[in-house]
């Protein structure tokens, strides 16, 4: 329902009719769910769209448009808003609004938005702001400087937006009224825009195929339309009023009504210029209770444990009772109920039923029900978490070349926290040509920035082994020529407490991971394009409860594969030397009693491991550095080592070489 109401205020006599308003700017995005820019440009755009300097002076609105292409699940944000969406993007010649596409200064002019993530500011180009220093309508220009700039041009408009919830919380009342503060004359229809958003969507997985789990201030229904909305008169004198109702009942598809927030805006549709825009922001429910967490823990070594559960009275009257449902996997538990006093905004963590489970990768979720006084948002009412069990701990070795087409391996577990893109198995890859298979981890694909995915090694006893070491295969490529512009990242943890703590033993990224040449292609290593990796494990040594994951993070860069995944005893004839070897180097004095050195001779720049094991193959020095070209010295404190004959190892990008050192004292 709607109702307009046009007066004409009083012009006092003697009052020049040029004042303008303070701007609101409206920033628009183009983003789109499948749209891998659009996860790596997103975090950082909305927080500075949401930054304190910036909320005073501009409001984003996102159009999910089908670019590069629309989702393909059943249910998308896309989907969901398609006619609207269609129309905002689209060209004249596709029956669409029309936006002038103009991407940079120079760019033929056009009509209809063709790429993402794109962005309009007040209708326009980001790049024709005064002062704007954006080179093109990449979103990714959103900066603080635009929007102090675009919000500097006064407005011939005020917009007041009250908003009010209908008693079963299912539609929304909005009172508008709009005040003009100069004459202003539209070039075509002026028209009031009114857009429904929600302002966090936080989905378990991910609804495109970007890997993007988070939205925010998503465009989900216009009102009464986003074609034609609220008509408004094409001339206006200085203190003329309008004032109109508009009746907004909630589509079936909204998410958290506790989300639920609306953009006005004043849109010259002759020129595609917004001339001001207005926020009427969320406003909390009488009665939400709001699954926080369930807690677990990302490890546990038992296979029966008490989780608990973490919930907030997200309304505005206090609670006294609800009831929790849980799920591990697909098996319903027993109900919980809870009854006491939870005042508005307060939290309280509540023990739930004892579950058994087994060893492996596991999901576990609840639902809260029967909230006393009635629940207005269900939407919020569920939460979902994962947890590794690893109750059994498997007698080492672990020797692991990925050629079996069970991925993962027998008692190896992945954690996917967002439910993209994680480590896979490629069959067709694998370490220096063997090309029979290896794990991968598709940062190419992943736009979600900081995404990060961990692959755990079973649960391993190294109770019989005295100098263990862990040695895997890796390649990684850039996908720019930006030197650390994606700084993709591989890191290995170990524990020996069940995960409560974990110790860093390898972190690289960005050029010190590479091993190849950027390429703009979905990276494949070739058989020169990998390194070997060994590490000296001490704080593993004769370990019963050894755990060791390898955590990838996403930088949106290019592919990285992992193969030979090894931890075993220390043996130091195992160690190869690379044939095409770019590395050498030296060791003296040799023999030595005490002090020596290493001259090592590198082609290309990168990192080294270097490693000394004695006769018995037991580590008695491990350190990691970094090469520069040409000749390295690392100085070698031998002053505590035995008499004696030590395998000297230098493993690094270059290649890996082996030398013989003599201990006499």
């Amino acid at each position: 329902m709607k109702k307009n109401l046009l007066t004409f205020g009083l012009v006092i006599a003697g009052v020049v009719a040029v004042a303008q308003s303070p701007r609101m700017s409206l920033f628009e995005e183009f983003t789109g769910e499948n749209c891998p820019p659009c996860a790596s440009t997103n975090p950082a755009l909305n927080a500075t769209l949401l930054s304190p300097t910036n909320i005073t002076k501009v409001i984003a609105l996102k159009w999910q448009v089908p670019i590069p292409s629309a989702p393909t699940n059943t249910w998308s944000l896309y989907l969901t808003n398609q006619a609207e969406i269609d129309w905002r993007y689209h060209s004249i010649a596709s029956a669409g609004y029309g936006y002038p596409q103009q991407y940079t200064p120079t760019t033929t002019i056009t009509n209809g938005i063709n790429s993402a993530p794109q962005a309009r500011i007040d209708g326009g180009h980001l790049w024709a702001v005064p002062s704007s220093t954006a080179a093109s309508d990449h979103a990714f220009y959103g900066s603080s400087s635009l929007f102090a700039s675009s919000s500097a041009i006064s407005s011939p408009f005020t917009i007041t937006m009250n908003r009010a919830w209908n008693p079963s919380y299912t539609a929304v009342t909005l009172t508008v009224n709009i005040t003009a503060s100069m004459n202003y004359t539209s070039s075509g229809a002026l028209v009031y825009r009114l857009v429904m958003t929600e302002r966090n969507i936080q989905f378990a997985t991910q609804p495109g195929t970007n890997g993007e789990t988070f939205f925010q201030d998503v465009a989900v229904k216009s009102f009464p339309n986003i074609q034609t909305g609220t008509p408004m008169a094409s001339g206006w004198i200085n203190g003329q009023t309008q004032t109109f109702t508009i009746n907004c009942v909630l589509p079936s598809y909204i998410r958290d009504k506790s989300q639920v927030a609306f953009v006005g805006f004043i849109q010259d549709d002759g020129n595609y210029q917004v001339k001001q825009a207005a926020l009427s922001n969320t406003v909390g429910l009488a009665n939400d209770a709001k699954a926080m967490s369930a807690n677990i823990g990302a490890v546990v070594c038992s296979t029966t444990l008490i989780p608990t559960a973490t919930i907030k009275n997200n309304g505005t009257n206090a609670i006294t009772a609800f009831t929790v449902s849980p799920t591990l996997d697909a098996s319903v538990g027993a109900n919980v109920v809870w009854t006491g006093n939870l005042a508005a905004g307060a939290s309280t963590t509540i023990p739930l039923n004892l579950i058994t489970t087994t060893p492996g990768s596991h999901t576990y979720s609840y639902n809260i029900t029967a909230v006393s006084g009635g629940e207005f948002n269900n939407s919020n009412n569920t939460v979902k978490t994962s947890f590794v069990c690893s109750p059994t701990y498997f007698a080492g070795p672990v020797v692991e070349p990925f050629t079996a087409a069970t991925y993962p391996p027998t008692n190896w577990t992945i954690v996917n926290p967002d439910g993209g893109y994680t480590w896979t198995r490629n069959g067709a890859v694998g370490a220096y040509g063997s090309n029979t298979g290896a794990s991968k981890s598709d940062f190419f694909n992943n736009g979600v920035v900081g995404d990060k995915d961990e692959l755990y090694l079973p649960p391993t006893d190294l109770t019989a082994v005295t100098s263990p070491v862990l040695s895997f295969d890796v390649a990684y490529a850039f996908y720019t020529a930006t030197p650390n512009n994606e700084n993709d990242q591989l890191d290995v943890m170990v524990s020996t407490n069940c995960g409560s703590t974990w110790t860093n033993i390898f972190s690289q990224a960005g050029t010190v991971l590479a091993t190849a040449p950027l390429t703009t292609a979905a990276f494949i290593p070739t058989a020169s394009q990998w390194k070997t990796v060994t590490l000296a494990l001490p704080s593993l040594a004769n370990s019963s409860t050894a755990l060791v994951k390898f955590v990838s993070t996403s930088d949106y860069g290019n592919n990285m594969y992992v193969d030979n995944i090894n931890l075993s005893q220390a043996n130091p004839t195992s160690i190869k030397t690379t044939a095409n070897s770019n590395v050498s180097f030296e060791v003296y004095p040799n023999p030595t009693r005490g002090e020596t050195n290493l001259k090592i001779n590198a082609v290309t720049a990168g990192n080294a491991n270097v490693v000394v094991f004695n006769t018995l193959g037991q580590i008695v020095f491990s350190k990691q550095i970094e090469l520069a070209v040409g000749i390295n010295t690392l100085q070698l404190d031998a002053t505590n080592f035995a008499n004696g004959l030590y395998t000297v190892s230098v493993e690094s990008t270059n290649g890996s070489m082996v030398k013989k050192l003599t201990v006499t004292k």
